[in-house]
């Protein structure tokens, strides 16, 4: 039995170092994850740049989409995300302490615009009356309801409103649950026309007719910030610095978004 103590000790210490190695591991596998939250109308751009990202810089990322107003909740309370992406005004966001403030960054901003079904006729959406009479004029129209915290179909109502339109159009108004919802309804012909942020805008069976004019409808400012609880601040700032690089701004563009400064 004594012949056989060495390999046993030898055995015993090839263990506990394996088992420290994956420990050691994992732990920095934990590490390399970056989570990542941000509102529907950046999802196309951003999930186009996580793998180019990824893939130069070792970290994975883990990303969440939600509503405008949702992200800007999810932050204020102070669920755990490294880089949270939000939409101007956010003062709870900076009230709550959860973001640092001076590590704020513009990505993009994005319009609100108008789709129809697939071949059919695009209507003109040049200026501010035209697009009054488009909207009197059509059957239906679909867009994200502002009341689940769509940035896109609040700024459309914010719109209705400058064209006096509120009230006259509220028969043929279909709140959809988000921007891709609401061009499925354009596509399978429920809605006449549809409206979100133009970066949501990719339905198979839909046309993109255009942005809202800009005397009518404000693009949508995109925000990125630092966490003050982020679990690896370095990988953290890298995926920010990523988001708001010359490469991130082609994708921006891919999308119909606007490149920040």
């Amino acid at each position: 039995m004594a012949a056989w103590a060495p390999k046993e000790k030898s055995m015993k210490r090839l263990s506990s170092s394996a088992l420290v190695a994956l420990v050691v591991g994992s732990s920095a596998l934990a590490q390399s994850e970056v989570t990542l939250v941000a509102p529907g109308g950046a999802r196309a751009a951003l999930e186009q740049l996580i793998p180019a990202f990824e893939k130069k810089s070792g970290y994975k990322v883990k990303a969440t989409f939600g509503s405008g107003l949702g992200t800007k909740q999810q932050v204020a309370r102070g669920e755990p995300f490294d880089v949270p992406i939000v939409q101007p005004p956010y003062p709870e966001v900076l009230a709550s302490g959860n973001v640092v403030k001076d590590s704020a960054k513009t990505l993009a901003s994005v319009a609100v615009g108008v789709a129809v079904r697939q071949g059919a006729s695009k209507p003109d959406i040049s200026t501010a009356d035209a697009v009054k009479r488009m909207l009197v004029g059509a059957q239906s129209i679909s867009y994200p309801d502002p009341a689940g915290g769509a940035a896109a179909g609040v700024s459309f109502e914010e719109t209705l409103k400058k064209l006096g339109l509120a009230d006259q159009l509220h028969a043929k108004l279909k709140r959809a649950r988000g921007g891709a919802a609401a061009m499925a309804m354009v596509a399978k012909g429920e809605a006449e026309i549809g409206l979100t942020f133009v970066s949501e805008m990719n339905e198979p069976g839909i046309d993109v007719v255009g942005a809202l004019p800009r005397e009518i409808s404000t693009p949508t400012t995109l925000v990125g910030f630092l966490s003050s609880h982020a679990k690896d601040p370095a990988s953290a700032k890298a995926l920010l610095q990523y988001l708001s690089s010359p490469e991130a701004a082609a994708a921006y563009k891919a999308q119909r978004m606007q490149p920040g400064d």
